[in-house]
């Protein structure tokens, strides 16, 4: 059975070393429990070290996941007015030795693993005022990426797979191609939520890209990216020639769209049949992550 965090690739086996994780979107389709926090910030299922049934922020399985993966330098993109995420990931070791005080073993134990966590890696905060597009946030981060690949994982989707798997082919498929370009895709039954993609597909699942189209109208696959890229800093000279798109926002997706232009290499891994995707998105979305992330955290009866 999966597993949320545990059982993740080897710290030694990441090249990539710098995260960007955008939370600042307003979650509009999640009020009104959005309204003083991000939607980020709200809890799915895990399990906490000593294996008991736990409740995390999704962007905290997110960071988790990607420092078990060997990241150590994170840059969070976050909106005006909301500093819970920031707050969130300040240790605070005073309230760990309360709980270790009255006896709550398990959730110390947990929260000094995150804190040491925190404090074993570089933490950037940069503020996007206004919510220009998940592109813009990614630009934001210009001055932290500098001339270095970097991952982009977006904070309010967290994906589960045997082993991080899904994170090493991303890596793998994005080092082996030399790609300027590589992020998840999957196939959904409609795409026209989604950024989608169109090239030609390997036997391995890993799609040479030749076109991709946000939210389409009448999509040309069922293939939609999932928000979690590998790129080359080439990205952000794409990014900042890209003009507004749908929604009125710089779109990331037509900023990847002008590296294929440019005649760049752009590859699209897809996702292997076990893995999961959690997704906060809408109240639907996140009553489905509660599900998934409950069965897949719940300890099996022994």
């Amino acid at each position: 059975m999966l597993k949320l965090v545990e059982r993740l690739v080897p710290a030694d086996c990441c090249v990539l070393r710098k995260a960007v994780i955008p939370a600042a979107g307003l979650g509009t389709r999640l009020l009104s429990a959005t309204k003083e926090q991000p939607k980020e910030m709200l809890p799915i299922f895990s399990r906490a070290k000593n294996g008991d049934l736990c409740l995390k922020p999704v962007v905290q399985l997110v960071f988790e996941q990607l420092y078990l993966a060997g990241f150590r330098e994170f840059c969070f993109i976050v909106g005006r007015e909301k500093r819970a995420i920031e707050d969130h990931f300040t240790p605070d070791f005073s309230y760990v030795s309360m709980l270790q005080s009255k006896g709550k073993t398990g959730p110390s134990e947990d929260l000094k693993s995150f804190y040491e966590m925190i404090e074993g890696s570089t933490l950037v905060w940069i503020n996007q005022p206004e919510p220009r597009g998940f592109g813009d946030a990614v630009l934001k981060a210009k001055t932290f990426i500098g001339a270095d690949s970097f991952l982009v994982h977006a904070g309010d989707t967290y994906i589960l797979s045997e082993n991080s798997r899904h994170l090493r082919r991303l890596i793998d498929s994005s080092e082996g191609s030399k790609a300027d370009a590589a992020f998840l895709v999957q196939q959904v039954q409609d795409p026209r939520r989604y950024g989608v993609v169109e090239g030609d597909r390997d036997s391995a699942g890993v799609v040479r890209v030749s076109r991709v189209v946000e939210k389409p109208q009448k999509p040309a696959s069922n293939l939609a990216i999932m928000p979690v890229y590998a790129f080359h800093s080439v990205i952000l000279k794409a990014l900042e020639v890209t003009q507004t798109g749908f929604g009125g926002e710089i779109q990331l997706t037509d900023g990847i769209q002008k590296m294929v232009d440019w005649g760049l290499n752009v590859r699209a891994v897809e996702f292997e049949k076990s893995d999961i995707r959690l997704d906060i998105g809408s109240p639907e979305l996140y009553w489905e992550a509660q599900n998934l992330s409950y069965k897949y955290s719940n300890p099996a009866p022994k």
